[in-house]
């Protein structure tokens, strides 16, 4: 069996998800920042745990999914909406995020982890964007439902997960004035990922329907 390919497929996935600067991994910088790497890492762990547990149950829904090619088509639909409505409000219609700065005061290493894990508990966005890449992997057959390759995949989402937690902590200092233009940007940013995506899952529908 090939372990390579779904803890390659896993680790870029992850990585393309996290990179753009959310709340996870920018908190993870500033508690970093304002209490050293030790608490930085414990809440990166945090976070970590739930993320794994959320794309377990992703791909677990998406294999369900995978064995209905009409809930396939269906997804990619719903998807092709959602996806399409994210575009215009983020290159329409939202405000620009304004500069805001969180101080934190010294908290123990346990604090932390619990942070971590509330904040990524509230992300929701890892389990539908797992759910729509495995059920794409699994269509241009890159990827199988059988639980050998889902927890190499898992695992390839976490060790990708933690080297984009990590480059935020190391590299912050070094990125920040980068990453404010970034923030500054992001809507477009945001915007244009969801209308590439978008562009993509409308391809993929009006093939399936001309076969």
């Amino acid at each position: 069996m090939n372990f390579i390919t779904p803890l390659f497929l896993g680790f870029i996935t992850a990585f393309i998800g996290i990179i753009p600067p959310g709340l996870i991994n920018m908190t993870a910088a500033k508690v970093n920042l304002n209490e050293g790497k030790k608490n930085a890492l414990w809440f990166v762990l945090g976070a970590i745990l739930v993320i794994f547990f959320q794309v377990f149950i992703a791909i677990s829904f998406a294999r369900v999914i995978d064995r209905r090619p009409d809930l396939v088509t269906l997804l990619r639909e719903v998807g092709l909406g959602i996806f399409a409505t994210l575009t215009i409000y983020f290159l329409w219609l939202a405000k620009k995020p304004k500069d805001k700065t969180r101080k934190f005061k010294q908290n123990s290493k346990t604090n932390r982890f619990f942070l971590g894990i509330v904040l990524s508990a509230l992300n929701f966005f890892p389990i539908p964007y797992y759910v729509f890449v495995s059920v794409t992997l699994s269509a241009y057959k890159l990827f199988t439902f059988d639980i050998t390759s889902i927890l190499i995949f898992v695992n390839g989402v976490i060790l990708g997960s933690f080297l984009v937690f990590y480059f935020y902590i190391a590299f912050f200092n070094k990125i920040e004035n980068k990453t404010e233009y970034i923030l500054k940007n992001m809507n477009t940013i945001i915007g244009s990922i969801t209308a590439l995506i978008s562009t993509i899952t409308l391809l993929n529908i009006i093939k399936y329907y001309w076969q």
